[in-house]
């Protein structure tokens, strides 16, 4: 009798077990979508190129642009990305005709950093423009539509 329940034990506690793991969870976990979209980028198109041909990538560090020049497609509406890196400092995009002081064509809203925006900029004429942040006229960058 003694050996019998022992064997029932047994059984019972390997069927258990068995199936425990076999049984698929119930859920999963996903993280939270971030609130940010990740820059996709294409190696060999440059530093401000990315897999979207109608997407331009600027970002702010130090107060200063990280790219000193960027290249839009000229004759069809194209989008921003601007990367503000500066905790808690204010910074935009503006598209300014020639030079920084030349008449402004686009200007994208100011938030303040760690933050990105997408901006939907109108399409410009081939040429040379010059991106200004509106907070601080001396960050400057040259954007060449083509």
């Amino acid at each position: 009798m003694r050996y019998a329940r022992l064997l029932s034990i047994l059984m019972l506690s390997t069927a258990f077990v068995a199936a425990c793991t076999s049984a698929s969870p119930g859920w999963t976990y996903a993280p939270a979508p971030s609130s940010t979209p990740a820059p996709t980028s294409a190696a060999s198109a440059g530093p401000s190129a990315s897999a979207n041909a109608n997407l331009v990538t600027i970002s702010a560090l130090g107060i200063k642009y990280e790219q000193d020049a960027v290249t839009a497609p000229a004759g069809v509406p194209f989008q921003v990305l601007f990367e503000n890196k500066d905790a808690g400092t204010p910074h935009n995009v503006a598209l300014h005709l020639g030079s920084a002081t030349g008449a402004e064509l686009f200007k994208g809203p100011i938030f303040n950093g760690v933050a990105s925006r997408t901006y939907d900029v109108p399409a410009l004429d081939a040429g040379t423009y010059a991106f200004v942040c509106t907070v601080h006229p001396t960050m400057v960058g040259t954007l060449t539509a083509k």
